[in-house]
């Protein structure tokens, strides 16, 4: 196996600090959202409350409890706690921003015809699209909800949270458009740009960016010290992505399971894809883009498909550009602290995140 085609193990413990703080979280956060979950809004003998709750509130709930690491609400949280105030503050929005992941990723499912959603059949292959589409559509509502009914946020910083979101889901939207797009175009044109702007939207804003500011704003941190929070949070938000990429093509292939090299059978655009057929010779190039034409799913096209993007340097360069923007993101917060903005546990365990993002196994 050449060096590029496997994970290093050179930062085993990088990123320790912020796993720690994430498992602190976690039970503050799984509380809520249990106590998030929605029922009908009839009440009384008229509605079929057994229905409703087999057919929309059951399976959103089932699907949101089986939630992965809760990174984006502990982000919130951590956020709220940055500039100087309390976890708690920040709850709804950390609540809020997890039902618009559980929206995303049953939505992008029906979109990519996926198999498996973190070890399980994706919802719409156990409820079948039309509901799966509804129970997705309660979840964006839900985001909205959650807030609104969060009275211990005063309602101007209610407002601003519901902007934020707004704002966040926008740029999401934008980023799954030209993914979707570029798919059912056959589009390879596509350059490495196009691919840095395409994840900045559907992933940096809505993982790392948006819940840290979302955070400081429902802790009532002002538009400035909010706005710094973002800047670091994009470039993190870039690293986690290019990270998921990476384990995709060469991570563990009984930790991903059928997903593994999946991106390949999808014919996905990323960045090991895009900038290997951006300096591939005629040939070779090709090659790779029958590949990812022909849906491949045999193990051994997979594989070829892999060497391919590796002898372009596509891996090679995913991975020095994860390394890059999580030094970025690191900088900035280490200028955050230096000028007041957040605090020295923040940028510390900022500083851990932005580790744990590149050097994460799954």
């Amino acid at each position: 196996m050449t060096k590029g085609l496997h994970m290093s193990n050179t930062n085993e413990h990088a990123g320790d600090l912020f796993l720690v703080y994430l498992r602190d979280k976690l039970p503050l956060v799984e509380r809520a959202l249990r106590d998030a979950d929605a029922t009908a809004t009839t009440a009384g003998d008229v509605a079929p409350a057994a229905d409703l709750d087999r057919y929309l509130y059951g399976p959103l709930a089932h699907f949101t409890a089986g939630g992965g690491k809760r990174v984006r609400p502990v982000l919130a949280l951590l956020g709220a706690e940055a500039v100087g105030g309390r976890a708690e503050q920040a709850l709804s929005s950390g609540v809020a921003i997890e039902l618009f992941q559980s929206a995303a990723l049953i939505h992008d499912d029906i979109a990519d015809a996926s198999e498996l959603r973190r070890g399980e059949p994706c919802l719409y292959r156990t409820e079948g699209e039309g509901l799966a589409i509804n129970a997705g559509d309660l979840a964006l509502t839900r985001v909205f909800e959650v807030v609104l009914g969060d009275t211990s946020l005063e309602p101007e910083r209610r407002v601003r949270v519901l902007e934020e979101l707004v704002r966040m889901e926008r740029h999401t939207l934008e980023g799954q458009a030209l993914d979707l797009g570029w798919a059912r175009d056959d589009r390879w044109d596509v350059t490495s740009s196009d691919y840095l702007y395409m994840i900045e939207g559907k992933t940096a804003w809505y993982t790392v960016a948006s819940p840290l500011f979302i955070g400081a704003i429902s802790a009532g941190a002002d538009e400035e010290a909010a706005s710094g929070l973002i800047e670091l949070g994009r470039p993190a938000g870039l690293a986690f992505q290019l990270q998921d990429d990476l384990l995709n093509l060469v991570g563990d292939a009984d930790t991903q399971g059928k997903d593994f090299r999946s991106d390949i059978t999808e014919g996905k655009r990323t960045l090991a894809v895009v900038w290997a057929l951006e300096h591939l010779a005629p040939e070779p190039r090709a090659e790779l883009v029958s590949l990812l034409e022909a849906k491949a799913t045999d193990a051994a096209d997979l594989a070829r498909a892999v060497e391919l993007i590796d002898l372009g340097g596509g891996i090679e360069m995913c991975r020095n550009l994860a390394r890059k923007l999580a030094d970025e993101a690191q900088e900035r917060a280490r200028q955050l602290t230096e000028c007041g903005t957040i605090t020295e546990k923040a940028a510390d365990l900022l500083i851990s995140m932005a580790d744990f993002f590149i050097n994460r196994r799954a």
